[in-house]
Order: C-alpha cells, then structure tokens, then sequence
C-alpha cells in the first residue's frame, strides 16, 4: 500500500465513522422529540366532570380526627373536596390555610375536605400539619397509586365531588378562597 491508499484508507474511515456518528444523532434527536410530544399533548386526566370518582382506601396522617384510614366510598352522601398536594408546592401551601378555615363550617354542612400528601415521608407531613394547625382528614399516598388513578399531573389538582360520587369540578391550581368557597357550595347536599 502506497501513501495515496493509506491516506484514502484513512479518509473513507474517517467519513464513515462521521456518517455512522450522525446517524445515530439523528436516530437520538427523533427519539427525543418524539417523547417530547407525546408527553405534552398526552392527556393525564382519566377523570372527567361528570365521571363517578374511583374508590380508594389510604391511611391517614393526621389520626386526631375520628378515622384511621379514608375511603372514599365511606364518604358517600357527603359532598368531597379531594385535593392532592405535597408540602413542597408553594401553591398547595398557599391554599391550605383557606382549606382550615372553610373546614369547620362545611363539616357541619355535610362536606369532608379530604387533602391526599403525595410526599415522601410522613415526618415532613407531620410537620406541615402541625404548622398549618390542620384538622381536615390528611391521607398519604405513598405510592401514588391514587393519583395515578385520578390522572393528576400538576399540583395543587382538587376534584369536588357530589354526594351521590361524581365529579362535578376538576381544578388543576391552587385555589382562592372565593373559589373555593364557591365550589363547596356546589357539592352541598341538599
């Protein structure tokens, strides 16, 4: 082999090697734009207005109300506000004190606020209930099996519920305190 092939030789590896690089570049950037918009145009609500909201069954954190545990079903004949929120999301920290306070009137008016902790460990839950001073049933759900059957995506999500179980409003953000006040009204047994 004379210089001329070797550098040749060397040439088309080079090319080759450049072809094979920009290949799989390219095979990596579809991939990645093809997971990108299937995720955002993916709907995540698997519940709709109108829909009977599932049952579920999740241990509670705050156990100085009357129940161990929450189960939907058991709430039957009561209007829901189920919310689903962590202590880390500024927005579900906001609404939380507009949840305790609507809490003790909308009680006694045949509403249970039902506020599901989506976080990782109940200490940071404790600590979060003790600061806020909240009396509301607090489930955990520790591996988000109920907000994946709820279809939650961002949090704050609440789902108000009628008393006969269906979904009359699905609000996906935190919450005024007029709103709120006018969603519980809604759900008000009659």
């Amino acid at each position: 082999m004379n210089l001329e092939q070797v550098k040749a030789n060397k040439h088309r590896k080079k090319r080759n090697r450049l072809i094979f690089r920009i290949t799989v570049l390219v095979i990596l950037l579809a991939a990645v734009g093809y997971a990108l918009v299937s995720n955002l145009t993916k709907d995540t609500t698997k519940i709709d207005v109108g829909s009977q909201a599932p049952d579920f069954v999740l241990e509670q954190v705050n156990k100085n109300n009357e129940l161990e545990s929450v189960r939907l079903s058991d709430l039957e004949g009561k209007g829901v506000m189920l919310n689903f929120w962590a202590t880390y999301c500024k927005p579900c920290e906001a609404e939380m004190p507009y949840m305790q306070k609507l809490y003790p009137e909308y009680k006694e008016k045949g509403i249970e606020i039902v506020a599901v902790s989506l976080d990782a460990t109940e200490l940071v839950i404790d600590r979060f209930i003790d600061k806020y001073d909240l009396t509301f049933p607090i489930p955990h759900d520790k591996s988000g099996q109920v907000m994946d059957l709820y279809g939650v995506g961002p949090i704050p999500s609440t789902f108000f519920i009628s008393p006969k179980g269906k979904v009359v409003k699905i609000v996906a953000g935190a919450l005024t305190l007029d709103s709120l006040e006018g969603y519980l009204k809604q759900i008000q047994p009659e």
